[in-house]
């Protein structure tokens, strides 16, 4: 039996299942099935998925040494609009991560300091807090590591941390900010300070109560038939094996092109992933594993952007991965599923930015490009 014809009986029996009634569902020995929150019976497809996905929370998890309090996210809200960060005075941290756009910028690698293409596609920062560690070879341990990488980067914000402390502290409402959010520090406007009162707004950044969740939580009818078929086929393909969990990924890193090499334009041999992290031969072209959660929003996909439709990034990953060709029905079938995965989007106001002052530091958005063009 095909894995397709396969997914089609179970689901089948799955729907079937949610159909019978609480008292005709019981077992051989009499015990009543579990009872799912909206009072129906779980099927058989519903309590695999449960074994394998967890629901998102709709609160962040603590942070480890950066207890997140209201001032610090509103700090860190403002910082993370501001593009006064940034040697040009052009590039926030939404520029690459724009919360608008499902928390990522639409391009194949971001455009950075003086109209410089970055090496690789920006990740969503959407539910970013529950990745196992930041960028795509989890060269960041936590979200406030990567939150000083980009600021300082050449072909980024371009800054560093002395530039940015230095603007910070020329304008006294962040000031007053950073005192407040840091009451504990006798030096609250640090380059660390800044990066853990991003950590705390971006950690705020989740999208709970996607169909999904509302299946996980005993909903049968929250998927149709398409996404139930494609679940099923998700699962029954060996997807789950990197792509469980709350995020369905992102928990950890896995080599691109396990079974068949993608070509060069999705795998350049020049970028070798983990391995320029960890120097390990066993870590080349290993990546962290993409995180599914709100994907329909975030093409162009993988690390090199190079694929913009769905569809083509399941056919790339069944056969790359899996060493199987998924037919254009398998491919739409779980595309339909991945689309339940988007949840409610974070609802954030654009933030009035305090005045800078006379000290601030100019922009100069030609600094270290080597131009005559100022």
């Amino acid at each position: 039996m095909k894995i397709r014809d396969l997914a089609v009986v179970v689901v089948s029996l799955a729907l079937a299942w949610a159909c019978t009634p609480a008292e005709e569902a019981s077992t051989a020995d009499g015990s009543a099935q579990a009872v799912a929150a909206g009072g129906e019976a779980s099927s058989p497809l519903m309590e695999r998925a449960q074994a394998m996905f967890e629901p998102l929370p709709a609160e962040p998890p603590e942070l480890e040494g950066n207890p997140i309090t209201p001032v610090k996210v509103e700090l860190g809200k403002k910082l993370y609009f501001d593009p006064r960060l940034s040697q040009s005075w052009l590039i926030s941290c939404n520029t690459c991560h724009n919360l608008g756009l499902g928390g990522v910028d639409l391009m194949e690698t971001s455009i950075g300091h003086g109209w410089q293409a970055g090496p690789r596609n920006a990740p969503t920062v959407l539910n970013s807090v529950y990745n196992l560690a930041q960028f795509w070879d989890g060269r960041a341990a936590d979200l406030m590591e990567q939150a000083q990488g980009p600021v300082q980067a050449s072909v980024e914000m371009s800054s560093s941390p002395e530039r940015t402390v230095a603007t910070l502290k020329s304008i006294p409402e962040y000031v007053a900010m950073f005192g407040e959010a840091f009451p504990d520090y006798e030096d609250p406007v640090s380059f660390e300070n800044m990066a853990r009162a991003i950590e705390a707004f971006e950690a705020t950044l989740v999208t709970p109560g996607s169909p999904f969740d509302q299946y996980l939580l005993g909903d049968d009818a929250a998927l149709g038939e398409e996404q139930q078929i494609g679940l099923a086929l998700f699962m029954d393909s060996g997807c789950t094996a990197c792509h469980g969990g709350i995020l369905l990924g992102g928990t950890s890193y896995q080599r691109f092109g396990a079974v068949r090499n993608p070509g060069v334009e999705l795998l350049p041999p020049e970028d070798r992933g983990r391995f320029n992290v960890t120097g390990n031969p066993n870590d080349e072209f290993a990546f962290k594993v993409p995180v599914l959660r709100n994907i329909e929003l975030t093409a162009p996909y993988f690390h090199k952007g190079k694929v913009w439709s769905l569809e083509q990034a399941v056919g790339v990953m069944g056969e790359a991965q899996l060493g199987r060709e998924f037919t254009p029905v398998e491919r739409a079938e779980i595309r339909a599923f991945l689309a339940s995965l988007t949840g409610t989007q974070p609802v954030v106001e654009y933030p009035v930015l305090p005045v800078h002052t006379p000290d601030t530091p100019k922009p100069d958005p030609w600094l270290g490009l080597g131009t005559d063009l100022r």
